[in-house]
């Protein structure tokens, strides 16, 4: 606790100056794999969507 309080109070005046060490690298949060796979099924699913209802008639949606 000691040692947290210490390095607060050091840090204290130095507002806005980061030292290279503490600076996290930001990542993706989710890899291009599984960013590829959720476009693939949302296009091919709003595709789909769009060729059911081409295919079934414009009466077949008013129906419902």
């Amino acid at each position: 606790m000691a040692h947290k309080s210490r390095k607060f109070h050091g840090n204290i005046h130095r507002r806005g100056l980061v030292d290279s060490g503490s600076a996290k690298k930001k990542d993706f949060s989710v890899g291009p794999v599984m960013l590829g796979f959720f476009v693939f099924v949302v296009i091919g699913s709003s595709i789909l969507q769009v060729l059911k209802s081409a295919s079934s008639g414009p009466l077949a949606s008013q129906a419902m």
